[in-house]
């Protein structure tokens, strides 16, 4: 499996798992998060392997639609390399500034 896909994958299902059903969300945690082969989801749910590939089918093109229309990921990320960067500027040009520090690290722990 290819790893920047399954990457892309978790990333995607932390984003947007809640809008998913529960047989979506169980079928691609297995096969993503817990790395389960097809064979091994379907005696799970005693279902074809094919009915498994499927639904990951389905549900993979969902989350990249999500992800197409809401940008929770991308922005996500984007916003990740902002806080780097204001980090590094700030230890930089205002290391003594405490009241800055503290309200960077505030951003810091909303995005996580």
């Amino acid at each position: 499996m290819n790893i920047e896909k399954t990457n892309r994958m978790n990333a995607l299902f932390e984003f947007y798992s809640t809008l998913l059903t529960e047989k979506q969300m169980n079928y691609i945690e297995l096969y993503y998060a817990d790395d389960f082969s097809l064979s091994e989801i379907s005696e799970e749910y005693d279902v074809s392997r094919q009915a498994v590939y499927d639904n990951i089918k389905r549900t993979e093109k969902i989350l990249e639609n999500y992800e197409r229309k809401l940008h929770l990921y991308s922005n996500f990320i984007v916003r990740e390399e902002l806080i780097k960067k204001m980090q590094q500027h700030v230890a930089e040009k205002y290391p003594e500034d405490d009241e800055l520090q503290g309200l960077l690290k505030a951003v810091q722990e909303i995005e996580e």
